[in-house]
């Protein structure tokens, strides 16, 4: 690997990360040329678009630094205004509280009202602002198997994800990053989805969740459940 070759080369300790710890990696990936960072705050790439994972391999070992990549936005704001809740206040800054990406993954309290409809279908991530973004006609598939959707994942029913308990939720995305939010987050996640459905067949799955004890879980089943009934 490269992290073993800097290794064995410079006899220095390395760690290694890829999301697993709390670390600006986009600023370190543009001063190592690998891309700058758009106005939606993500690293561009001009050769790979924005679809990137970073990994960041960090060492004492004093190396040669490649030239840093300069600025390719231009005019575009593609991705500010294909952000579904605004949460670019200006071109290069994020809100994050607004950012559905964060919503979803990281924040573990019950929504502010103004953002569960803008969800819509969206239960973990949104990444609206990347596919927005023009430099993406240059990437291509990945053909890392590690990165490849499983069938089982692929387009579920919502009534079965809401029927999720820990167990079957710990087993569903075994060896998945959506593991790491927990079953109440998700299934929370999930209720917001099947409240914006406007489907009656979800009655049931929304209803069965407001004694869920778990108290975000049963407020956003009661949530759900009052905008299905709403729309009748």
């Amino acid at each position: 690997t490269l992290a073993g070759q800097i290794a064995a080369r410079t006899g220095d300790d390395i760690k290694v990360f890829v999301d697993t710890a709390p670390l600006m990696e986009k600023p370190l990936a543009q001063r190592a040329g690998l891309g700058w960072q758009g106005k939606h705050t993500n690293l561009l790439s001009r050769t790979h678009g924005n679809w990137l994972f970073l990994g960041v391999i960090l060492s004492a070992a004093e190396l040669e630094p490649d030239t840093p990549e300069g600025e390719h936005c231009g005019t575009c704001t593609a991705c500010m205004d294909a952000c579904p809740t605004n949460a670019f206040p200006a071109p290069f800054q994020l809100d994050a509280r607004r950012c559905l990406s964060y919503l979803t993954i990281e924040f573990a309290g019950p929504w502010p009202a103004e953002f569960r409809e803008a969800a819509g279908s969206r239960i973990y991530g949104c990444d609206d602002c990347l596919a927005s973004c023009p430099w993406n006609k240059f990437a291509e598939a990945a053909h890392e198997g590690r990165v490849q959707a499983r069938d089982a994942l692929i387009s579920p029913r919502l009534a079965d994800l809401a029927a999720l308990d820990d167990t079957a939720f710990r087993a569903l995305f075994s060896k998945s990053p959506v593991k790491r939010i927990g079953r109440n987050r998700f299934v929370r996640n999930v209720l917001y989805a099947i409240g914006n459905s406007g489907d009656a067949d979800l009655d049931p799955s929304a209803q069965a969740l407001t004694v869920d004890p778990d108290p975000v879980v049963k407020d956003a089943a009661e949530w759900a459940l009052s905008r299905l009934l709403a729309v009748r």
